[in-house]
């Protein structure tokens, strides 16, 4: 898998490029680039399969670079050490995202995902992030499956539930998807869209919710009569959220 590494600290480029070497066999690093006009530039002709982006860089920085590219056919994990702000738009858009400084389980699992979505970055991802960046409504968030990815609407998701590292996405009135990310990456996409994690493997959009059967093993009655399992320690949060 050709790659290529852009980021103008020498120390960070190159800690990254030992990491991969070390670590990641299937990566060929055909290109390090501490000035990001000339790395820009090599891009088209070293074709690399994925790129990793530092941010913050002088002249050009890392969405810059990205926004003066015309259709890029190739997968994009940003290093930073960016703010909060960023790191939701990077989820939302499903562009991933390494915090400086760098481990080799970081950079594993950030290929392990590239390789899962199967695909360069998408102009629809690139829409998302920048809007975001600007401070613009962007209604749909985007999931990776391993058919490539899913731009949905929040509002149409009923509930989510953990598989192990995937996700299960259901809906109000089309299918599911088994979603490459973590439930715990899931939760922190829809963070403030009106979703509640109401136990360990499951996430509810509050707006589904029909009934609360309580018991021992409280539960959940949704508007398709799914049932979803309440766990004890989140029963009472839930709760408090219906009667403020």
């Amino acid at each position: 898998m050709r790659t290529v590494i852009i980021d103008d600290e020498k120390h960070c480029s190159a800690t990254l490029q030992y990491e991969i070497e070390r670590h990641l066999p299937a990566l060929e690093v055909v290109g390090v680039y501490n000035d990001p006009v000339s790395g820009r530039d090599a891009l088209a002709e070293l074709k690399p399969d994925l790129l990793f982006l530092d941010i913050e860089m002088p002249k050009l920085n890392g969405f810059e670079l990205l926004k003066s590219l015309k259709s890029p056919d190739f997968g994009v994990v940003f290093t930073t050490a960016y703010d909060e702000f960023a790191l939701k738009a990077f989820q939302y858009s499903a562009i991933d995202y390494l915090l400086k400084p760098i481990s080799s389980e970081d950079v594993q699992h950030a290929v392990d995902k590239y390789r899962q979505q199967a695909g360069g970055i998408t102009e629809a991802q690139l829409d998302i992030l920048f809007n975001r960046l600007d401070g613009k409504s962007f209604n749909k968030i985007a999931l990776p499956s391993s058919e490539g990815l899913e731009f949905v609407s929040p509002e149409e998701i009923t509930h989510c539930e953990s598989h192990s590292n995937y996700t299960m996405v259901y809906f109000r009135a089309r299918k599911k998807i088994l979603v490459s990310r973590t439930l715990k990456e899931i939760e922190e996409m829809l963070d403030g869209r009106g979703f509640f994690r109401v136990h360990h493997s499951h996430i509810i959009n509050l707006n589904f919710i029909k009934q609360y059967v309580k018991g021992s093993g409280g539960y959940l009655v949704l508007e398709d009569d799914t049932q979803v399992p309440v766990s004890r320690s989140r029963k009472d949060s839930l709760m408090q959220l219906f009667t403020r």
